[in-house]
């Protein structure tokens, strides 16, 4: 065969060979990590599981939850927003990315994720024994402000932890000092929630979800919810508006973030898989049965519901002596 032949042959071959060459392969190729900043067994990596079992099932390749603890978030907030941005990398942002720069623990804000939604919300709360005077939170308010300081103690979290800001938060709006109610620290709400029944404190101002077992066995009183409308799991708590005027607001919530400068096609895939997990049976009713509250933003909205967060936060701990 002499080399006119050969020629076109090599050519129509090659060709041939393009044609049958598969397309590169679209996003995913390969599992996906996604960072859970808190242990093992509690409500964000409840929230990351979920969510990662069922984005599994909508992009179609595993979806591995890895819990990456310490530093009171720093660690595993970091290991998000530091990770390569090829979209193999998300994870859950909590609302302590608005509270550990103010305390000096990191220089890491929201600013460095990429925030694809918001897909869960738990409004902080009022909560006072049973057997406490107060049926209201106006009548609690009154009595703080008509009573010598220290005469009622609040619980449920660390010093400088998100309740603490919410009580703190709240009084101020209502024009009480921040040491008249003393802020006895506990290992979460359901400690303080335990001492609060036994009469060890006055209020705890945690989310009412994480009281809601004590609310409905009758032993806690509901008196405001820190949220825009009434809870619908909770229908008969007025919200703080409703209660005493007061227009303070915050909740604790859970968002799916990812490293900056991801690829388009990444970021537009995961964004959508999100909204449809969290549009999911699946995933709606885990939420209602365990008595998370669920909300939804997309990525403007959600970037602009964590700033917001960061400067009031900030605002409250800097009157409060706790930022750095």
């Amino acid at each position: 065969m002499d080399r006119r032949t050969v020629l076109p042959l090599l050519a129509a071959a090659m060709t041939l060979a393009g044609w049958a060459s598969p397309a590169l392969a679209e996003y995913p190729e390969r599992p996906i990590e996604l960072i859970v900043p808190w242990g093992a067994g509690g409500g964000t990596d409840a929230v990351g599981r979920i969510f990662g079992q069922i984005l599994q099932e909508e992009l179609g390749k595993p979806v591995n939850v890895v819990n990456r603890t310490g530093g009171s978030g720093v660690v595993g907030h970091t290991a998000i927003a530091r990770a390569k941005p090829d979209g193999y990398t998300i994870g859950v942002m909590t609302i302590e990315i608005d509270m550990m720069h103010w305390q000096g623990l990191t220089d890491l804000t929201y600013q460095d994720f990429d925030i694809l939604a918001l897909v869960n919300a738990d409004p902080g709360g009022i909560m006072v024994a049973e057997d406490a005077p107060w049926k209201t939170a106006a009548e609690l308010r009154d009595a703080i402000k008509s009573s010598p300081p220290g005469t009622v103690k609040a619980s449920g979290t660390g010093q400088g932890g998100i309740w603490h800001l919410n009580m703190l938060g709240w009084i101020m709006s209502e024009g009480i000092p921040i040491d008249a109610v003393p802020f006895v620290p506990s290992q979460g709400a359901a400690a303080g929630l335990t001492d609060m029944v036994a009469g060890g404190v006055g209020m705890v101002p945690s989310s009412l979800a994480e009281g809601r077992s004590l609310i409905e066995a009758g032993r806690v009183r509901a008196l405001a919810s820190m949220s825009d409308e009434r809870q619908a799991l909770f229908p008969d708590v007025p919200t703080l508006k409703e209660a005493t005027g007061s227009d303070w607001k915050l909740s604790v919530w859970r968002a799916i973030a990812a490293p900056k400068d991801m690829p388009a096609e990444a970021r537009d895939k995961l964004i959508a898989a999100i909204e449809k997990a969290y549009n999911s049976d699946t995933y709606q009713n885990f939420m209602k049965e365990r008595g998370f509250g669920l909300r939804w933003a997309g990525p403007e909205d959600a970037t602009a519901a964590v700033a917001a967060d960061d400067a009031s936060l900030g605002e409250v701990m800097k009157k409060a002596g706790l930022a750095k």
